[in-house]
């Protein structure tokens, strides 16, 4: 792979040679100035190459790939995609998409949006009319292709972004099931925020030596968002906490919640309801669609104040102004604690991000503090704060009834499992004794047919 180590320094996006129709649109959604995944790509785009963007979420790698796509993609009557857009999630889709017809305000272009929870035939008959750029799920992109809704030889650009979190999310195999489907000439542009054994796999197995781009190490906390953790007993003793926290409405504005799994945020949201019910949401995969965009929509307004979510949504939310991101689960996976807090401190806004732990959360926590090489700051744990007696199921011990009627108890004076055979159970199994007797007498062979036998066998 080819590295690109400068940066060229620009002051606005017109040093990028854009056409006048993106210069109106960037102005009207009010960007001033490239970032720096958008400056080191857009050359790199341009030219046609293989690339792979390593940055962080919050750094503006969508326009970073959408400017120099838009920028050379001329009009055409065509039905099939010339452009298409992989993403993990059904949120990414729609932020995605948004973004492109922001861009192309000016432009004629058409944007196709596809994705799983929804009814097919919907979007049968939304490829079958035609579109420029597809932003899809893997899963539903493979199936609408399968059905021979949608056809995929005119793709010359191909665009995976997130390609970590598609590859945790289980999504290797359709990738490369939809790579076999996309013509082999073809340019592939990857973004990713870590990068894996699994991506340099994939990269490996279908780019060609791709320029490989690098904004942000993985793990290099943000500066501008402030760190804190608190040690915590139980789940309950979190939700009381968290609670404590958040009636603090002039500090706590916009909050993001973060759990580990679609269970403990259905939990956690029922436990806040009773004092936070008309201010809180939650989406999960296990919500409708139109549940959770309703549920996003209403967070991003501020008609609520707190969103429950899980690792899942981690990268499929793009929202302004979010004060506090709060991890209360530890995630497992130290890379997932980055993406979390990147939901805050965008735009060079100031954030802060608070984890939660419990005992046996730590070894997680220290396993994210040695990816950043820094120490979350601890807090002493509010006195007021109840600590809870109350445990979940997977925090119960576990144990065994005494009296179960199911339960074994070995007979320390019993004998051997296995005994002695009787004497007559010793006998084997010789088949008939007419047979036997037979053989003895005559020496007959067993088959009439044997004449080898009967031949050394004559009396």
């Amino acid at each position: 792979m080819l590295i690109v180590h400068n940066l060229i320094l620009m002051n606005s996006f017109e040093q990028l040679n854009l056409s006048k129709h993106l210069l109106n649109s960037i102005g009207d959604i009010g960007l001033s100035q490239p970032t720096p995944v958008q400056l080191q790509s857009f050359p790199v785009i341009m030219s046609g190459k293989d690339i792979v963007g390593i940055a962080q979420t919050g750094t503006g790698k969508t326009f970073a790939y959408l400017l120099p796509l838009l920028q050379d993609l001329k009009f055409s009557k065509q039905t099939n995609p010339r452009i298409l857009i992989l993403v993990p999630t059904r949120e990414l889709v729609q932020q995605v998409a948004e973004q492109a017809e922001l861009l192309a305000r000016y432009i004629n272009v058409r944007v196709t949006r596809v994705y799983g929870g929804v009814n097919i035939n919907t979007q049968k008959y939304a490829v079958a009319g035609g579109s420029d750029i597809l932003v899809a799920t893997p899963g539903r992109l493979y199936d609408l292709a399968m059905c021979g809704a949608l056809q995929l030889k005119g793709v010359v650009k191909l665009v995976i972004d997130e390609v970590d979190v598609m590859l945790d999310l289980g999504f290797r195999v359709q990738l490369k099931n939809i790579m076999e489907l996309l013509p082999e000439r073809r340019q592939n542009i990857m973004f990713s925020a870590t990068m894996t054994e699994e991506v340099d796999a994939l990269i490996d197995d279908f780019f060609v030596a791709p320029v490989r781009i690098s904004i942000a190490v993985s793990g290099t906390p943000l500066e501008n968002i402030g760190q804190q953790c608190y040690k915590v007993r139980n789940f309950y003793t979190k939700v009381n906490l968290l609670a404590h926290l958040l009636k603090n409405r002039d500090e706590f504005r916009k909050v993001l919640v973060f759990v580990t799994g679609k269970h403990h945020a259905d939990r956690l949201f029922e436990a806040l309801e009773p004092d936070f019910g008309n201010e809180t949401g939650i989406i999960h995969s296990n919500k409708t669609q139109n549940y959770r965009f309703a549920s996003i929509s209403k967070f991003d307004k501020g008609s609520h104040r707190i969103l429950v979510t899980t690792d899942v949504m981690a990268r499929g939310l793009d929202l302004d102004k979010i004060t506090h991101v709060f991890n209360f689960d530890t995630p497992g996976y130290p890379e997932n604690y980055m993406h979390r807090i990147g939901r805050t401190g965008r735009a060079e806004q100031p954030g802060k991000s608070i984890l939660f732990y419990t005992e046996k959360e730590e070894k997680a926590k220290e396993a994210i503090e040695a990816l950043m090489l820094y120490q979350i700051p601890a807090m002493e744990f509010p006195a007021e704060v109840e600590i809870s007696t109350k445990l979940i199921p997977e925090e119960r011990p576990k144990e065994i009834e005494i009296n179960s009627p199911h339960r074994i108890v070995k007979d320390p004076e019993s004998g051997p499992a296995f005994h002695e055979k009787k004497e007559k159970n010793k006998k084997s199994n010789q088949g008939g004794s007419y047979k036997r007797e037979i053989a003895k007498k005559y020496k007959k062979p067993k088959t009439k047919g044997d004449k080898n036998y009967n031949k050394h066998h004559k009396k």
